[in-house]
């Protein structure tokens, strides 16, 4: 099978196919385009947005959807109907956390962005920080049961993204969450790509 994916030339919400395409040790194209090409480019997408992930030519859009297809080939997807459910809400709580920093990060009005950012940094980012801190410190250093899944994946995959939007270190002083990024990191397969993937903004 074929795989292409096409984005940005940034890390964000491709990374997890990125890194779950690598943890499967599967070949793929990964076309990037920069921002002044998007105008152009944007009504050739399904809905209009990026990533999207050709699978044999077939176009798919939604980007967790193809994360999920993604970790169940992977055996990441939780060993049975309630672990996934688990993992999803895991990851539905990381987008949570993303789409409050989008709303700041992406606020083309420079004085309502500035007052959101307090907010942000001192109420919820810690709120969602601190208790994803305790979820890895209950499940002996993963999201979920105790072991390795597609939402440790993700996490990791897009927290340069994340970090980059609201400009401060998510992981300062939350060990547990720290160690899992090691750790995630350390997987040959995801190494090997963090060490030949393209230079980009986060």
């Amino acid at each position: 099978m074929s795989y292409k994916i096409t984005y940005f030339n940034a890390t964000a919400l491709a990374e997890p196919i990125r890194f779950l395409l690598s943890y499967l040790n599967i070949d793929f194209e990964d076309y990037r385009f920069e921002r002044e090409q998007w105008p152009a480019l944007k009504p050739t997408m399904p809905f209009g947005k990026v990533p999207i992930v050709e699978i044999d030519g077939k176009v798919l859009n939604q980007s967790t959807a193809i994360t999920r297809y993604l970790s169940k080939k992977a055996g990441l997807a939780g060993s049975d109907d309630w672990e996934s459910m688990l993992i999803d809400i895991a990851v539905d709580n990381i987008h949570d956390l993303r789409q409050a920093i989008g709303l700041y990060a992406y606020d083309p009005n420079e004085e309502s962005k500035e007052a959101k950012y307090a907010p942000l940094v001192n109420e919820t980012v810690p709120f969602y920080m601190d208790k994803f801190e305790k979820i890895v410190e209950e499940n002996n250093g993963y999201f979920v049961n105790g072991k390795l899944s597609w939402a440790d994946l993700f996490f990791v995959a897009i927290l340069d993204y994340l970090n980059f939007m609201v400009k401060i270190d998510l992981l300062e002083g939350r060990p547990k969450l720290k160690a899992l990024k090691e750790q995630v990191l350390e997987i040959p397969q995801i190494k090997a790509w963090v060490a030949k993937r393209p230079a980009a903004q986060p």
